[in-house]
């Protein structure tokens, strides 16, 4: 049994470290400009509403050609990652929102977890949804 799931899992390892890679180079470079802007006085959610849209357009080309090898139709890729992002950054700003707005944890903690649990979101929504490849396709079910 443990070696069936090993089987699937296997393959997508590569990928995975591949999607974590583009995400580590483009989240410390975006969570530094975030703290910075903060320390200006800006509000964590603003910060957010205002970094996340330009992070995702730059990370798109990482993770279309580095992460996932893409090479199906770009237009209609790009308004799947814009969808899949939307709920990332609705993610990120209900883990704001619940932990430092509701329950006054420190907003640099939460954010710092927040960009590992989107990742999470994003990396299966990427992989099936965004850059899918033939069998990988999440399809929904019409009855």
């Amino acid at each position: 049994m443990i070696r069936g799931a090993w089987a699937r899992v296997q393959p997508e390892v590569p990928r995975l470290v591949r999607y974590g890679l583009v995400g580590i180079f483009s989240n410390l470079l975006g969570y530094g400009i975030y703290l910075g802007i903060v320390w200006l006085g800006v509000d964590p959610k603003v910060t957010v509403s205002l970094l996340y849209p330009i992070g995702a357009l730059i990370a798109y080309f990482g993770h279309a050609s580095v992460s996932f090898s893409y090479t199906g139709n770009h237009s209609s890729a790009l308004a799947r990652y814009i969808g899949a992002h939307a709920i990332g950054y609705g993610t990120n700003i209900a883990l704001l929102y619940v932990f430092f707005d509701r329950l006054g944890f420190p907003h640099q903690l939460v954010q710092a977890v927040a960009i590992f649990v989107v990742a999470g979101v994003l990396f299966f929504l990427l992989r099936y949804v965004v850059f899918p490849t033939t069998g990988t396709q999440v399809h929904a079910r019409v009855r």
